[in-house]
């Protein structure tokens, strides 16, 4: 099959500000008529009425879409717009309650910087987001593509929105052989060519929508694809070969232990994590001192305090940037007063605490009627 490029008559600049264009045009024509319908979107019809998103739930939405699908969001979003239905409201939270709202959604600096970012908003300007991509990004939390989100679709900014889908979108529109993360500043460069100035944000969630709906990582679904005609990869017959990625390095394994005491009513002991670090301020039981970088102990020498510990299996976890597997330990105890900054959860409680994913494996292991989760 021939291959397909976006300057095919002549190669000049002009032929492919043609061809850009014309891409954009039939993605917005395609995201008119069937574009996904999230609850933090405004519709385009709407749009095209004049009503505006509101920016705090496009950025809500977006700091909790990072590294989860759109589907494990969904409750997360309703939950906390139902609690802090503004940033205000989030800016005058409970640390502590917005850590266990987020529990299970991951990568928990997010939801740290989420509630530092409510409070900078609040305080600094008078609880209205900026509008520019610059001074958003200034903002706790918000790097360059939150910022761009934000500023296209809450805004109506010409700003270049690039994640994961658009990545995958363009690679294959131009059959871009660069690896990724080397290729991110030329994939870049083709976003800002086909960006519609009249409807920027339209054309960002219509370049996401068409990533995780069509243009999917395995067998994408190029035949109803409304821009197979501009696609090189296509033209090439072998569009899964995009995006190209640099070989995977293999993640660390790090070794430790976590302890389960029990109390006699079925209470958990929990303490809290320290306030920086990886979960920092999240709620645990006790475990021995493993981090990114080193192994912790895995017997019960390295329990908190002498009991009974008897084994409960091991459980496995998978960071961003290394593996951990944790031996699990259990215990009953009676008449053990809960250190400072520790508690005892009774059952009905458990539901309700900070835990991140990994700690509810430890405490699924050690009680087997509950369940895990997913990978932070």
């Amino acid at each position: 099959m021939a291959r397909h490029t976006s300057t095919e008559s002549g190669g000049s600049k002009a032929g492919g500000r043609v061809a850009a264009g014309r891409v954009a045009a039939r993605l917005l024509a395609w995201y008119d008529a069937h574009h996904r319908d999230l609850p933090w979107r405004v519709p385009p019809a709407r749009i095209a009425r004049g009503e505006r998103p509101d920016p705090y739930r496009v950025w809500l939405s977006e700091i909790m879409l990072q590294q989860t699908t759109v589907e494990a969001v969904k409750p997360y979003f309703a939950r906390f717009v139902a609690r802090w239905p503004s940033v205000e409201a989030l800016a005058g939270a409970e640390a502590d309650d917005v850590m266990k709202a987020w529990a299970g959604l991951g990568y928990y600096s997010r939801a740290r910087n989420l509630k530092a970012c409510a409070e900078t908003v609040a305080a600094a300007y008078g609880g209205r987001f900026p509008d520019s991509e610059a001074t958003l990004r200034a903002l706790p939390g918000i790097g360059a593509y939150t910022a761009a989100a934000v500023a296209a679709i809450a805004f109506g900014r010409p700003a270049a929105v690039v994640d994961g889908n658009v990545e995958r979108v363009v690679s294959r529109l131009r059959a871009i052989s660069t690896p990724l993360p080397a290729a991110k500043s030329e994939i870049r460069a083709h976003v800002e060519a086909m960006l519609p100035p009249d409807r920027p944000g339209d054309f960002a969630q219509a370049m996401m929508d068409l990533g995780a709906t069509l243009c999917s990582p395995k067998r994408p679904k190029c035949m109803q694809c409304p821009v197979n005609e501009d696609c090189a990869a296509l033209g090439e017959g072998e569009p899964e070969r995009y995006p190209v990625k640099a070989p995977k390095k293999e993640k660390p394994l790090r070794r430790g232990a976590a302890f389960i005491a029990l109390r006699g009513d079925g209470a958990v002991l929990l303490r809290k994590r320290a306030g920086s670090g990886l979960l920092a301020g999240m709620a645990e039981p006790p475990t021995s001192a493993w981090t990114a970088r080193q192994d912790g102990g895995t017997g019960p020498e390295a329990a908190p305090f002498p009991a009974d510990w008897r084994p409960a299996g091991t459980i496995a976890h998978v960071f961003t940037h290394f593996e951990l597997r944790l031996d699990i330990w259990r215990a009953e105890v009676s008449g053990l007063a809960a250190p400072q900054d520790w508690w005892w959860s009774p059952p009905a409680n458990l539901d309700g605490e900070a835990l991140p994913t990994v700690m509810k494996k430890a405490i699924a292991a050690a009680l087997p009627h509950r369940r895990g989760g997913k990978n932070d």
